[in-house]
């Protein structure tokens, strides 16, 4: 489970650059929310507890689609549903390979899907800003987790195919901790990070190692079917 957990956080790396573009508003409202009383400690303090607030929703959301999942295909076919599973999880991540080369976006779509919840929850999240606190930006962060993301959709799916709530809940830990370096980069390292991240070669190889890792799914889902 190790290696998921370490795959899982090499996806977070490589899709630091979407991360930055759907995120860095709202790290940034935090940043320059606070009070000029509020030291730079404090409001560093808030962009971490921000983004551990985002983490554990990621971990959480993980742990509750992979153990609803585990029951559902115990239920509907055991092994064979589970393969199935896992063959669409690995197209999933081609088509995120594409998303982050962002050579197609189809994923755009996908990401449309949660807007029937993100429109519920967004309100409450908005309620927390501007920051009255630093430890206020933890729930900030776990509710802006929810926040609809091709790049996340396509790891929690991975994540319920996964067998169990615990396994599902340690990749998508490893995919928020993947995630984590790039938006704690604040200020002049922000942009700096952005024009690495986004630039063509850093996107077309980070596209190319998921899809590496899509068709070595697939691979595998295909041998268990035989």
């Amino acid at each position: 489970m190790i290696n998921d957990f370490l795959v899982a956080l090499m996806i977070g790396l490589l899709g630091a650059g979407h991360c930055l573009g759907m995120c860095s508003g709202i790290a940034s409202a935090i940043t320059f929310s606070s009070t000029a009383s509020q030291s730079k400690i404090s409001t560093f303090t808030a962009l971490v507890l921000y983004n551990l607030g985002r983490v554990s929703s990621y971990s959480l959301a993980g742990f509750i689609f992979a153990g609803s999942d585990s029951a559902l295909i115990v239920f509907f076919g055991g092994k064979e549903a589970l393969i199935y599973l896992r063959i669409l999880v690995a197209i999933l991540m081609l088509l995120l390979a594409l998303y982050i080369s962002r050579l197609w976006f189809g994923l755009v779509h996908l990401e449309r899907v949660g807007q029937s919840i993100w429109v519920f929850i967004k309100p409450i999240a908005q309620y927390f800003l501007p920051l009255k606190h630093p430890a206020l930006a933890l729930p900030l962060g776990f509710l802006w987790g929810w926040l609809p993301c091709g790049l996340v959709y396509s790891t929690l799916s991975w994540a319920t195919s996964s067998g169990s709530a615990e396994n599902g809940a340690l990749i998508m830990l490893g995919f928020g901790l993947g995630t984590l370096p790039a938006m704690l980069a604040v200020g002049s390292l922000t942009q700096q990070l952005k024009i690495m991240l986004n630039h063509h070669y850093f996107r077309y190889a980070s596209g190319l190692l998921l899809a590496i890792f899509a068709l070595h799914t697939f691979y595998v889902a295909l041998r268990q079917l035989s």
